[in-house]
């Protein structure tokens, strides 16, 4: 009889840790870490179209190559350092679920901002600083 009871007891915990709600806030969770992980491909892709682009270019017009290896560099960082960050979130994530214990975090909202913000604003600087002097060597026929 006390055997039986452990079972029960034993099943009871078994399924209070398989609820639904937690299977669905878990696989929100891996929702989540693969659109980082998307993202952080995108930016190193992102960051290695800049730098090709900065390399064909000089053979079709007299320009030097300059600095935009630096800006397809950042790209390529904050993609690989946003894959890294994400898998240490989603770990973290991962374990407050099951601790019951989760509280959004605002830094990575702020960090993820800040990192796009300053892409952004260093690809603005990059498309607005080319000369466009060049752009009128190619005759279209």
């Amino acid at each position: 009889m006390k055997m039986e009871a452990e079972k029960l007891e034993v099943k009871k915990l078994e399924k209070k840790k398989y609820r639904s709600d937690r299977i669905r806030d878990h696989l929100a969770n891996e929702r989540t870490y693969l659109a980082w992980m998307r993202s952080g491909i995108a930016l190193m892709g992102f960051g290695v179209l800049i730098v090709r682009l900065r390399i064909i270019s000089p053979p079709l017009a007299p320009q030097p190559p300059g600095n935009g290896w630096k800006l397809g560099l950042a790209f390529a960082l904050v993609g690989v350092l946003s894959v890294l960050l994400s898998t240490q979130h989603y770990f973290a994530v991962r374990r407050d679920i099951d601790e019951d214990t989760y509280q959004p975090p605002d830094r990575w909202i702020l960090l993820a901002s800040l990192a796009v913000l300053l892409l952004g604003i260093g690809v603005l600087y990059y498309v607005f600083t080319v000369p466009l002097d060049y752009l009128s060597t190619f005759i279209l026929e």
